[in-house]
């Protein structure tokens, strides 16, 4: 076992998060490569072995929630960036179609890529601006699951992903410290999307005394029309 690969099976087993040691096999080569095209496009600021392991990874895969996901097909990673929490959760519940989407070519050959040489069969890199791509009849109201990390604070967030999930499926928010404040300043602007109430699940990741959360939104209601917008405020 690489270093990584201890350090990413110790902190998964302190997190209750059980991982194969095929999954652990699959991260490693995400976590070589991420390294690797980080030399030469932005990516991360995060590269240690440590941080890909536990602020990556596992902080991706707090995401994860039996209930929701086992009875889903789809899931879209809005504006996913080097593939988080998408690519974890795409090898975690190989079951669910998942499509990773980002407005930088160059991000989407390496999502391309890394997906390729996990061996991931079950993952779409797709190259598209959120505001334009949710207007579009493949995506509106398509996906099950979307999900977003690092993007945007939530009435923004909102508007550029609830309009992805269908009527019944769930947008999924990774939060950090003022999780509890955005879920108050986004429930306007859930209920004007066809969101119903915010609700958080509080997370911990090993090893961090840093607060997260789970913000989770069930699509009740079709979204109007009007949105997204083009120029979201």
């Amino acid at each position: 076992m690489t270093v990584f690969e201890e350090i990413l099976a110790v902190r998964a087993a302190e997190a209750e998060i059980p991982l194969t040691d095929a999954q652990i096999a699959q991260f490693a080569v995400y976590n070589e490569m991420l390294t690797d095209w980080n030399t030469r496009i932005n990516l991360t600021a995060l590269t240690s072995p440590e941080d890909v392991a536990v602020k990556h990874i596992i902080d991706s895969l707090t995401a994860y929630d039996a209930a929701l996901f086992d009875g889903a097909k789809t899931l879209i990673d809005v504006g996913t960036g080097a593939g988080l929490p998408g690519i974890p959760l795409a090898v975690y519940a190989p079951h669910i179609r998942v499509t990773l989407m980002d407005a930088l070519q160059k991000r989407v050959l390496f999502l391309m890529e890394v997906t390729r040489a996990m061996g991931l069969t079950n993952t779409a890199a797709v190259h598209a601006r959120a505001e334009e791509a949710a207007r579009q009849t493949e995506h509106r109201e398509h996906y099950d699951i979307a999900v977003s990390r690092a993007v945007a604070r939530m009435p923004v967030l909102l508007e550029y992903a609830l309009p992805f999930v269908r009527v019944g499926g769930t947008l999924l928010a990774l939060k950090g410290r003022a999780y509890a404040e955005e879920a108050a300043e986004g429930a306007g602007a859930a209920r004007r999307l066809g969101g119903g109430t915010t609700l958080a699940r509080p997370v911990h990741l090993p090893g961090l005394d840093d607060v997260r959360a789970i913000l989770s939104v069930r699509k009740e209601r079709p979204t109007p029309k009007g949105y997204p917008r083009r120029h979201i405020k």
